[in-house]
């Protein structure tokens, strides 16, 4: 344009211009990315979802706490502690594990990895104290 017209002003705008596209850019990018960068949780829906798939299976007497972390855009790791009934034998306690693992990556297939921790209530909240 500013050989056309015979006006240079108009390489100087057009060179702002792109710089202002360049920033723009760069700060989307950087506010998408940051959440993976320093580890976002996951969806409320997810997280409410995998609550209620696991309570909804028997021998479980409550959910200690349940961690989830994106590794990537559609890759979740879920972390869970679990108190187990006690009247359950460990062959009981593998086969309710792998039931949630299938029926969680069934319902949410953006969780790959599944970490469950079975835990007695008691245990877990004397691990949260700090030790003196």
């Amino acid at each position: 344009m500013g050989d056309l017209l015979d006006i240079p002003e108009f390489d100087a705008i057009a060179s702002l211009a792109i710089g202002v596209i360049l920033a723009v850019v760069t700060a989307l990018l950087a506010y998408e990315c940051k959440g993976l960068l320093i580890g976002e949780r996951a969806t409320r829906e997810v997280v409410t979802g995998v609550r209620e798939i696991i309570e909804g299976e028997p021998g479980i007497l409550q959910v200690n706490e349940l961690l989830t972390l994106h590794l990537a855009p559609d890759d979740i790791f879920l972390n869970v502690s679990l108190y187990f009934d006690d009247r359950l034998s460990s062959v009981d306690a593998e086969a309710i594990v792998s039931n949630l693992e299938i029926g969680i990556k069934a319902t949410f297939p953006e969780v790959r990895g599944i970490f469950i921790e079975a835990q007695s209530w008691t245990g877990h909240t004397a691990n949260e104290q700090p030790s003196r």
